[in-house]
């Protein structure tokens, strides 16, 4: 038979004398990354919220951060042309100060190198960890976006002429390492969305491009 508990200053303390914490979260950061077809590509807007749950209606502060980086994506070349970012919640008054640095991602690609690229310009004392942190969050938030808005439009995720996909994707993971089983699947024909998720493998493929098992 489970020992009821009671509640005791926000702790729960069962009947047994064992006191463990109440089902609230010690701490929750919460990322969203939104992409939105424009003209010329893509608006991704990128938030970060740092709450204390557990401090709602206490004197305790609740909310640590709330801020949020906007870019702009050129769809041809994937280079950011503009950045804005702006903080609503912070710990400290000098924190806005560094919003205007993140003008400093203007003119880059989004594909390889990015990452280093946005350290470089923006990481540890000359930028803000948390922007920095969604800074670095969109460029692969990209990469996606770029694949589902061709697919929304009626085409696919391409980049060559071939019907081949394109040098974006060579190593951007283990799958996409160039030669993988990524590039030897879209050369049999497969392409993101167009089947249910997880992807058949390699070799199931392989059998059913040759007639051996039903598509």
């Amino acid at each position: 038979m489970r020992a009821r508990s009671v509640i005791v200053s926000g702790v729960r303390k069962s009947q047994t004398g064992v006191m463990t914490t109440e089902n609230v979260p010690t701490h929750r950061r919460t990322i969203t990354i939104e992409s939105f077809d424009v003209d010329d590509g893509f608006e991704m807007t990128a938030t970060l919220k740092d709450e204390r749950p557990w401090a709602k209606g206490t004197a305790t502060v609740e909310v640590l951060h709330e801020m949020g980086l906007t870019v702009r994506i050129n769809r041809e070349t994937m280079t950011i042309t503009d950045a804005s970012a702006k903080m609503n919640n912070y710990p400290h008054a000098e924190c806005t100060s560094i919003e205007p640095a993140f003008r400093a991602l203007v003119g880059m690609s989004v594909t390889r190198g990015y990452t280093r690229a946005v350290q470089d310009k923006l990481g540890r004392e000359r930028g803000c960890s948390h922007l920095e942190f969604l800074a670095r969050a969109i460029g692969p938030a990209a990469i996606q976006s770029m694949a589902s808005s061709a697919s929304r439009r009626g085409g696919n995720p391409v980049a060559n002429s071939d019907g081949r996909f394109g040098d974006w994707l060579i190593n951007t993971c283990h799958v996409w390492a160039e030669g993988g089983v990524g590039f030897e699947k879209s050369n049999l024909g497969w392409r993101p969305g167009q089947s249910n998720y997880p992807t058949p493998s390699l070799v199931d493929i392989r059998r059913r491009t040759s007639g051996d098992l039903p598509s």
